[in-house]
């Protein structure tokens, strides 16, 4: 990294949560001025997200705020205290499942929220605008792997919903105020210091304290699992590849999901492998020398029986393809685990 580089100043919202956490501990460790703006609320477990928080303040290059992205005038005077040259926002009401449940939540904080990380964007004139999105917004959509140049149009959840919303409203400030930004659409993510409500950090907790786990659809279903340090390794590859307004249609290879309109691209990130749920269970079980005892469910409402990702275009933008297999990344996440509760 060059000098230049290493002076850059990333603005993270969400650096108390999973993602958030490992991006802001990678970009420290590659010589990032970062600072973190995270609500702390009680979706789960506040300590831990207060435990993360603590690890990345032990860098002299990490600062942080503690507020909703709903507070606009709190958020402004951050980002313009901080005059960030890149915004990577992440922050959001996760959780297809909760959608179900308590969906102002999302309107507020995904739709809400992200307006107003928009809006600093647009006044602050970043460099570049990352936003996350999620593999939910392909939604009914049958053909996979998923690519980025079809069309998403049939969201089965408000999370989704909400996902695509900010999708398109970032187009139009891309194009409107001639802003960079890149959408990233994530794919079952997993790995050390995960949320509790993620199926992994279910299933391992449930078996080593004799609890039955619930398997929907059976079993049958397939996730492309993606460990969390080959995601923000992507995202902080992509920070550098800044979309530019294209010359003419033309000029965009069919590989590509630039905008022809504006400095606009949607990157999927994925392990591009398709894995069947039952054989993550399974190495679950391997990992712990313990079987679980499984509860077959009926599919839940709004939930897909499949999703795999196209990183195509991801390779093709950074030289890099997440390859973590997902017997190794469960076996990090046991270790992880066992170590932080003492199990």
């Amino acid at each position: 990294m060059t000098e230049a580089q290493g002076q850059r100043r990333v603005l993270i919202t969400g650096t108390a949560g999973f993602i958030g956490f490992h991006l802001a501990k990678l970009l420290l460790a590659e010589g990032f001025r970062v600072h973190g703006y995270d609500g702390m609320t009680d979706y789960y477990d506040v300590s831990l997200k207060q435990r993360r928080h603590a690890m990345l303040l032990q860098s002299q290059s990490f600062s942080a705020t503690e507020g909703m992205l709903e507070d606009q005038i709190l958020f402004d005077q951050v980002a313009d205290e901080f005059t960030p040259d890149v915004i990577v926002h992440l922050a959001a009401q996760a959780g297809v499942r909760y959608s179900l449940e308590n969906p102002r939540a999302y309107i507020d904080a995904n739709v809400i929220g992200t307006f107003n990380v928009m809006e600093a964007a647009r006044r602050l004139e970043v460099q570049h605008l990352l936003m996350a999105s999620t593999s939910s917004v392909y939604g009914a959509n049958e053909e996979m792997p998923f690519t980025e140049t079809e069309k998403a149009d049939t969201q089965l959840t408000i999370y989704a919903a909400t996902k695509k919303a900010t999708e398109s409203m970032g187009h139009s400030y891309a194009h409107l105020w001639s802003l960079p930004v890149t959408m990233f659409r994530f794919f079952t993510v997993y790995g050390t210091w995960g949320r509790p409500d993620l199926a992994l950090y279910k299933f391992v907790d449930a078996i080593l304290d004799g609890r039955p786990i619930d398997i929907y659809n059976h079993g049958d279903m397939y996730r492309d699992f993606t460990y969390v340090d080959d995601l923000v390794r992507g995202i902080r590859l992509l920070i550098d590849a800044v979309p530019e307004r294209p010359v003419s249609r033309d000029a965009i290879p069919e590989w590509d999901s630039l905008s022809p309109v504006a400095p606009y691209r949607v990157v999927n990130i994925g392990n591009s492998d398709k894995v069947r749920l039952l054989d993550f269970i399974d190495a679950i079980e391997d990992c712990l020398g313990q079987k679980a005892e499984r509860n077959y469910m009926p599919m839940q409402m709004g939930d897909v029986p499949a999703t795999w990702a196209d990183a195509t275009l991801l390779q093709e933008l950074t030289g890099y393809r997440p390859e973590t297999d997902f017997k190794d990344g469960i076996a990090q996440f046991v270790e992880w685990f066992r170590d932080y509760y003492g199990k």
